[in-house]
């Protein structure tokens, strides 16, 4: 007797680049409903429905219905960042002596890998069995990058709620590479997130300066705003005296998390209490960057023709510290010929 599998797969038409490229947009819905729509540009998350305490279906993740949107008005909203995460200072590392100058679209430094980076090519896509997996070689030289750099991410879908996303990577020359996905999260489906309760994992962060560099040190998060190590609401303390909370207008900084060991650990759990939604985000990955849409102004329109003002949404993207290749006292982000960049991420959804 054929049995149904556990996750529904399907596709549709979702726009195409002005370079010609389709663009496909994939629907993952599991058995207890919950539903994950993927499009291959970018390899963004264009939408999340999962149930509230009573089962009211919302979308918890910002975005835009077309391509248009993601094309013209993008904040990284659900996107695929890459190959660096992050702030790069002045856009320059270097590896074995080398100086590598790479593509500065933050004022003077590296964001997110550049001008062009993951969030903004179209990944090859495949439907397999409860995932979709991506993949796109990025050539040598890429916005500055060393290495033709084959990536592989898959986004399988649970029957327990849970969206988890591997990263695979590989080069043919020493190169840096920090994977994470830049969703924006607001588990009521509406209004800011401000009233969410935060706590992440974390003892330490690494502070900035002016543009949102990192200063290379790891700070105790004692006694600062900082300290989400119990369940605290976001803006509680986004609007202290605090020079790190002026330096973002608001929170934009990398959380060290607990076990640096690359084993999968519990590092974030969101929860709302209008809706109970509870989001838990396990990570292999040793930092957090908890972003908390300071600079979302209420110009850009998405889905439904919400307006998305300051603090609508949330990131918390699991991924390397910044600016990692020019501090060796942070984790190393470079990956060598014959190894494999890993990454895996998983965000789970429940209610109370």
């Amino acid at each position: 007797m054929k049995t149904e599998p556990p996750v529904e797969i399907d596709s549709k038409p979702f726009g195409t680049t002005p370079d010609g490229e389709a663009v496909q947009l994939f629907t993952l819905t599991n058995a207890e409903g919950m539903q994950v729509e993927i499009i291959n540009y970018g390899g963004i998350v264009v939408s999340i429905k999962v149930p509230d305490r009573n089962g009211k279906l919302d979308d918890v993740v910002l975005g835009h219905d077309s391509l248009e949107g993601y094309l013209n008005h993008s904040r990284y909203f659900g996107a695929l960042i890459g190959r660096h995460a992050n702030r790069i200072a002045r856009g320059r590392f270097a590896l074995d002596g080398i100086e590598y100058q790479l593509a500065t679209n933050n004022g003077v430094n590296h964001l997110h890998g550049g001008m062009r980076g993951f969030d903004k090519v179209v990944w090859t896509p495949r439907e397999i069995e409860d995932a979709l997996e991506l993949r796109y070689a990025s050539p040598d030289g890429e916005e500055g990058y060393p290495g033709n750099v084959e990536t592989v991410v898959t986004y399988p879908l649970t029957e327990s709620n849970e969206l988890r996303i591997d990263y695979r990577a590989t080069t043919d020359r020493k190169t840096i590479v920090s994977l994470t996905n830049h969703s924006y999260f607001n588990l009521a489906g509406g209004g800011t997130i401000l009233d969410h309760e935060l706590q992440i994992n974390a003892d330490a962060f690494t502070p900035v300066a002016h543009g949102l560099v990192t200063t290379g040190e790891i700070r105790c998060v004692q006694d600062t705003p900082m300290d989400f190590r119990s369940p605290t609401p976001i803006g509680k303390h986004i609007n202290d005296d605090d020079e790190q909370l002026h330096h973002a207008g608001g929170y934009d900084h990398n959380l060290v998390l607990r076990d640096q060991i690359a084993a999968m650990k519990l590092a974030a759990v969101l929860f709302d209490p209008s809706s109970g939604r509870r989001l838990e985000i396990f990570t292999t990955e040793p930092g957090m960057q908890f972003y908390s849409g300071n600079f979302l102004d209420g110009s850009i329109i998405g889905k439904n023709g919400r307006a998305y003002v300051r603090h609508s949404g949330c990131c918390l993207e699991a991924q390397h510290f910044p600016d990692s290749p020019n501090h060796p006292n942070f984790p190393s982000t470079v990956l060598r010929p014959g190894e494999e960049y890993r990454q895996t991420t998983v965000h789970r959804f429940s209610v109370e």
